[in-house]
């Protein structure tokens, strides 16, 4: 009876073994047919699609959705199944935010901005046909915005800018401040863009140029005043986040492997329609400690704030919280209220509101100097 038991056995492993092999083989060959395995929801098994259905079905029609054929890790895609992840729990839970208390030096640097450079920047990223990821003014994009941040972080010779390559032709860039510390606060937003498919006009004024050009005004105020900080600063801007969050996947999965301590990233999707006159802060995808802090910076700097919930990874703040890093969202206005050219070639830049993306970059300056000192 032993041995039968044992011979039923090893049939049921064998049996495991070949499904999940097959399964792998079906999963390889899905992609070498140039489809991708998306997701629309905790509850969704996943569908294969093709990157031009990804947009025309999906994000032309804002249906939020995360590209997870490249996910390999259980507990980024527990996240994504909506599954509580204990270890991520404790580890955002180390990290402590302090009372806002550092505004006098702040207040000199956003004293220094202005929209000056943020008009010339955004009008020349609609200018691009599209910023589409995989289109070849997608690729040009990227170049134009690698070598602009490039220029303006030269009045800091400490500050480096590099490229994050991935398996398309649009690469992600990286500014990074060195500080006395290698934690890293981190502001980001995605640069890429679409006219609702991957042929279509995409000026993608306010989703995206906007909140990049936040990131750049800031920037250039810190590399002009040769600011030296504790912790690393790094300004991310993301491609790909149109079509399944796919630059910022690839980055935070690096940074997950790679042992990087990161301790807050805040990230700006859509920084220039503003009706409310007021930042939104955004509830889903961010950690209650750096939420509540990112809120009481809003406040102490600006005023009062909008609040929202955005939906199923609506954003690149969800790469770096569901890698278990601290994560936060803002944007300009609360969904219902947002710009309604969004995905169009209607998102132009005679649509953006240059206080709004003013007032944008002065909570990421506070941001940024406030968190100097988690």
């Amino acid at each position: 009876m032993l041995f039968k038991s044992l011979i039923a056995s090893s049939l049921i492993s064998f049996s495991v073994v070949i499904a999940a092999s097959l399964a792998d083989v079906d999963f390889q060959a899905r992609v070498k047919q140039g489809y991708r395995l998306i997701k629309t929801s905790p509850t969704d098994t996943g569908a294969w699609v093709t990157d031009e259905e990804k947009i025309s079905n999906y994000t032309g029609k804002c249906v939020h959705f995360v590209d997870i054929t490249d996910i390999k890790d259980p507990a980024v895609l527990s996240v994504f199944n909506g599954e509580k992840d204990n270890s991520r729990v404790a580890a955002v839970a180390a990290v402590t935010y302090p009372a806002v208390s550092h505004q006098s030096e702040a207040n000199g640097l956003i004293g220094q901005l202005n929209t000056s450079g943020p008009q010339t920047w955004l009008k020349a990223l609609t200018d691009f046909y599209n910023r589409y990821y995989k289109s070849t003014s997608g690729t040009q994009s990227s170049t134009y915005l690698f070598n602009t941040v490039k220029s303006i972080s030269a009045a800091n010779t400490r500050i480096s800018v590099s490229q994050f390559s991935h398996s398309y032709a649009q690469p992600s860039i990286i500014a990074r401040i060195p500080g006395t510390s290698p934690n890293l606060i981190i502001v980001s937003a995605h640069f890429d863009s679409t006219g609702g498919s991957s042929t279509a006009r995409g000026p993608g004024a306010v989703d995206n140029a906007s909140g990049c050009v936040v990131l750049m005004e800031t920037l250039r105020v810190l590399a002009n005043a040769r600011y030296a900080p504790r912790n690393t600063m790094e300004f991310h801007f993301y491609s790909g986040e149109e079509a399944g969050l796919l630059g910022s996947g690839d980055i935070f999965r690096n940074y997950k492997a790679t042992g990087k301590n990161v301790l807050a990233v805040v990230n700006t999707d859509m920084a220039g329609y503003s009706p409310s006159g007021k930042i939104s802060s955004y509830n889903d995808y961010s950690d209650t400690g750096l939420l509540a802090y990112v809120r009481r910076i809003i406040t102490a700097y600006l005023g009062s704030y909008t609040t929202d919930m955005c939906g199923y990874g609506c954003s690149d703040h969800a790469s770096a919280y569901s890698n278990g890093y601290p994560a936060a969202y803002v944007c300009d206005e609360p969904d219902r209220t947002s710009t309604p050219y969004i995905h169009s070639p209607n998102d132009a830049y005679s649509t953006v509101s240059f206080a709004t993306v003013l007032r944008h970059a002065k909570f990421t300056m506070a941001f940024l100097i406030e968190a100097n000192y988690v």
